[in-house]
C-alpha cells in the first residue's frame, strides 16, 4: 500500500484552481503581449539546455507533471496527484482529457518518452534532475510510476523541470523543434515562429486545461543589451522587460505610462575558481612567465581574492541596490543555510598578507572571464572586481563574451577565475550543490556545471547522503555542513543575490517569482 500524500494533493489542487481562475476568462479578446528578455536562449527543444531563460521560454509551450510556483511550491499540472509507493517508487495520476496542440491525446506514453529523453540526451543538460531516475513505467494510460535508484527527496522538484513533449517527437532533433515541427506541447501557448537570437512568437491555446490566457499573441524578444531593452519599453514596443537597467529606473518612475515592479529572487552570483589543475591556463607571473603551481589550489589565495572584493560597494554602486550581499548558497531562513559559514569582510590589507603567506608577495597576473548580458550588470561587476584585485597586487584582465560563447566553456572548466550564477529554484542547498560543487560524474549526474573542478570527498559523500534522505529533520544538517565546507574552504567566492527589477507598462500587472522567470501566462491586465 502506498504512503498517502493527500495533504500535498489537496493544497496543490486548490492552488491549481486559483491558477486557472487567475489566467483570466478573456479567451475571446485579442490582446497581444511583448516581453523583453534580458538573456538569450539557443533552442526551442525543451530538453537540450537547462538554464533560466531557456526553461522560462519552454514553459510557455510545454507543461510538466508538476508546476513549480513562484515561491518554489509544488502544484499539480499534468499530474493531478501523486503518492509514495515505497522509498524508490512514486505513482503519478495523470490529468485526463488533455490534448497536445496538434489535437492528439496526452497519456502515459508521452510522460515516459519525455522523462527518458531528458535523462538520455547527449547534452546531459538535465542530469542534475534525472540522475536518480532509473525507469518510468505505465500502470495504465493515465498512471505512471517513476522508479529511482535511491530515495530521492527532490523528485517532485526534478519532475517540475522536465517538460512533456509528444511521444511522436521523442526522436526528433533540435532542428525539428526550432522550425516548429516538433514544438508541440500541451501548454498555454502554441508555437508560431522562432528566430534564433531574436525572438519567439506564440499564439494562445484556447483549449488550455488551466484556462485560456487573455493574451492572444505573445512575443518573447531577446534583448540582452541594456540600452536596447530599456528603449523597447520606453518606446512602447515591449509591455514588460526583465532586469530593468539601473540607469532606467528614474526614467520609468517618472513616466505616466510605465512602472517599476520589484521582488526578491534566490539567484546567487559567484566567482568560480580552478581548484583542480596543477597549472591553470589564465594565471601567470607578472612578467608573463609560467608559475610552477596553481595559486588557486591554496585556500589562503582564494580567501584573499574574496577579501579584496568590496561586495557592499558592488551592490550599492554597480547593482544600484538591486542585489544583496551573499555569503552562501541561500539566505537566512532557507533550507540548508548555516550560521557557521564565515562571513568574510572586505579587507584588502588582510588580503595582501594572505597572499604573502601563500608565497605571492607581489601577486600575479590573471584573466577574469565572464558573460555579457546574462546576469544583471555582469560585465560591470567583473570590471569592478578586476579593479579590486589590482589593488592587492593581482594584475587583472577582464574578458567578457556573449552567453552563447561562454556557457559551455565555463561549465567545462576552461577558465581560471570566472563569473557564475545559479537560480536556487528549489529554495534549498542540494540543488545548486549537486550542479556546481559536487564532483563531476556523468554516471551520477553530478557536477554538470562545476567549472572549478571541485572534488571534495566529504562534500560528495554528504550530498550522496542528503539526496537519499527523505526525513527533512535529518537532511537539513547534512546540507548545512555542505554549505560550511563549500564556503569556509572558499571553493566558490559568493558575490550577491540578484533582486528582481522589472519595467512594465501601467496596463499590465505581474507578481515577480523567486526563480526570476517571466511567464506570459501569469501576466495580467492592470485593474
Amino acid at each position: 500500500m502506498g504512503i498517502s500524500t493527500m495533504g500535498w494533493i489537496g493544497r496543490g489542487a486548490a492552488a491549481l484552481a486559483i491558477y486557472a481562475v487567475a489566467a483570466g476568462t478573456a479567451s475571446a479578446q485579442d490582446k497581444e503581449l511583448t516581453v523583453g528578455m534580458a538573456s538569450t536562449f539557443a533552442t526551442v527543444d525543451p530538453h537540450e539546455e537547462s538554464n533560466s531563460p531557456h526553461n522560462a521560454m519552454s514553459r510557455h509551450i510545454f507543461d510538466s507533471l508538476i508546476y513549480r510556483g513562484g515561491a518554489a511550491e509544488n502544484e499539480p499540472q499534468l499530474a493531478t496527484s501523486w503518492e509514495i509507493i515505497d522509498n524508490t517508487h512514486w505513482r503519478f495520476h495523470l490529468r485526463e482529457g488533455v490534448k497536445f496542440h496538434d489535437g492528439t491525446d496526452f497519456d502515459a506514453e508521452d510522460v515516459i518518452a519525455s522523462v527518458l529523453r531528458a535523462r538520455d540526451k547527449p547534452s546531459q543538460a538535465f542530469a542534475s534532475y534525472t540522475r536518480n531516475i532509473t525507469d518510468v513505467t505505465a500502470e495504465d494510460p493515465h498512471t505512471v510510476v517513476v522508479e529511482t535508484s535511491v530515495p530521492d527527496p527532490m523528485i517532485l522538484n526534478s519532475l517540475s523541470r522536465i517538460r512533456i513533449i509528444s511521444s511522436e517527437h521523442a526522436d526528433d532533433d533540435v532542428a525539428a523543434f526550432d522550425n516548429g515541427t516538433a514544438a508541440v506541447g500541451t501548454g498555454p501557448f502554441k508555437f508560431v515562429s522562432y528566430t534564433p537570437g531574436d525572438r519567439i512568437v506564440m499564439e494562445r491555446n484556447d483549449d488550455y486545461f488551466g484556462g485560456a490566457s487573455e493574451w492572444s499573441k505573445v512575443t518573447l524578444r531577446m534583448l540582452p543589451d541594456n540600452g536596447a531593452r530599456l528603449a523597447s519599453l520606453l518606446s512602447g514596443d515591449a509591455d514588460l522587460i526583465e532586469t530593468l537597467p539601473a540607469e532606467g529606473v528614474a526614467r520609468v518612475k517618472s513616466s505616466d505610462n510605465l512602472k517599476v515592479i520589484r521582488g526578491q529572487s534566490t539567484r546567487i552570483v559567484y566567482l568560480g575558481v580552478d581548484v583542480a589543475r596543477d597549472q591553470t591556463p589564465f594565471i601567470t607571473a607578472k612578467d608573463g612567465s609560467k608559475l610552477d603551481k596553481n595559486p588557486l589550489k591554496d585556500e589562503r589565495v582564494r580567501k584573499a581574492l574574496l577579501m579584496s572584493i568590496n561586495r557592499p560597494a558592488i551592490v550599492q554602486r554597480v547593482m544600484q541596490d538591486n542585489g544583496t550581499v551573499a555569503h552562501q548558497f541561500v539566505a537566512e531562513g532557507y533550507f540548508g543555510h548555516s550560521d557557521d559559514v564565515d562571513e568574510v569582510s572586505y579587507d584588502p590589507e588582510g588580503a595582501k598578507k594572505l597572499l604573502e603567506e601563500a608565497g605571492y608577495p607581489d601577486g600575479f597576473r590573471l584573466t577574469l572571464h565572464g558573460p555579457q548580458g546574462r546576469y544583471v550588470n555582469d560585465s560591470d561587476v567583473l570590471q569592478a572586481v578586476g579593479q579590486m584585485f589590482a589593488r592587492i597586487g593581482i594584475d587583472t584582465k577582464v574578458e567578457v563574451m556573449p552567453w552563447s560563447m561562454y556557457a559551455d566553456k565555463y561549465s567545462n572548466g576552461e577558465y581560471s577565475v570566472f563569473l557564475g550564477s545559479w537560480g536556487v529554484n528549489t529554495g534549498e542547498v542540494s540543488n545548486p550543490a549537486i550542479a556546481i560543487v559536487a564532483g563531476r560524474d556523468e554516471a551520477k549526474g553530478t557536477g554538470r556545471y562545476n567549472g572549478g573542478g571541485i572534488n571534495d570527498p566529504e562534500i560528495n559523500k554528504l550530498l550522496d547522503e542528503a539526496t537519499s534522505t527523505l526525513d527533512e529533520d535529518k537532511r537539513e544538517p547534512i546540507l548545512q555542513k555542505v554549505s560550511e565546507l563549500t564556503f569556509n574552504h572558499h571553493y566558490l567566492l559568493p558575490l550577491h543575490y540578484e533582486n528582481v527589477v522589472l519595467g512594465a507598462s501601467k496596463d499590465v500587472d505581474y507578481k515577480p517569482r523567486g526563480d526570476k522567470y517571466l511567464l506570459a501566462y501569469e501576466v495580467k491586465s492592470a485593474k
